[in-house]
């Protein structure tokens, strides 16, 4: 789970914050949506940071409040993400979709059912593209680098829309073929 790890680790690093201010930035970058992280994840791996030494926690009272741990980067924990950033950059590149299942058994349909999954894939990509596209246009304080990734999510799904209509198009050229 470097993945997670990498994620807390980078929000508690620009900021000591609790577990669900974490899990508030998650949701506010709308990072699950490109790295697979879940709530639950993120308050369970706090829990393991803490324990290996990485992070470790404040607890604090702001006035009637309940008490609540605030989490900081130790040295440890420095050069854990460090570590952490440098050994996922140099791994190679995998992009997983999991509609590729689809296309795989594609020829095991009928055309007009091979069109209908086709559709379904084409309006999710639609889906999609209007949320990037509206995240761009309404999230005012992403930093540059939360930008960058929704620029390279629009245009992931821009090519995944001309590559659904090519499929397409090969889908209709063989059912006339019959």
């Amino acid at each position: 789970m470097a993945t997670i790890d990498l994620i807390v680790l980078g929000i508690v690093k620009q900021q000591p914050q609790s577990a669900y201010d974490i899990q508030k930035v998650v949701e506010y970058r709308n990072i699950s949506r490109w790295v697979k992280i879940s709530t639950p994840s993120i308050y369970k791996k706090v829990i393991q940071l803490e324990e290996k030494g990485y992070i470790q926690s404040t607890v604090v009272r702001e006035g009637r409040m309940p008490e609540k741990a605030i989490y900081s980067l130790t040295e440890l924990g420095e050069k854990h993400f460090l570590d952490l950033m440098f050994d996922t950059a140099s791994k190679p590149v995998n992009i997983f979709l999991d509609f590729n299942a689809v296309i795989v058994n594609l020829y095991s349909l009928t055309p007009e059912k091979q069109k209908l999954c086709l559709s379904s894939i084409e309006e999710n990509i639609q889906v999609l593209k209007s949320y990037i596209e509206e995240n761009i246009n309404t999230k005012s304080n992403v930093p540059e680098t939360g930008k960058a990734i929704l620029d390279q999510q629009l245009v992931l799904t821009q090519t995944l829309e001309t590559w659904v209509n090519s499929l397409k198009n090969i889908i209709d050229v063989d059912s006339k073929r019959g």
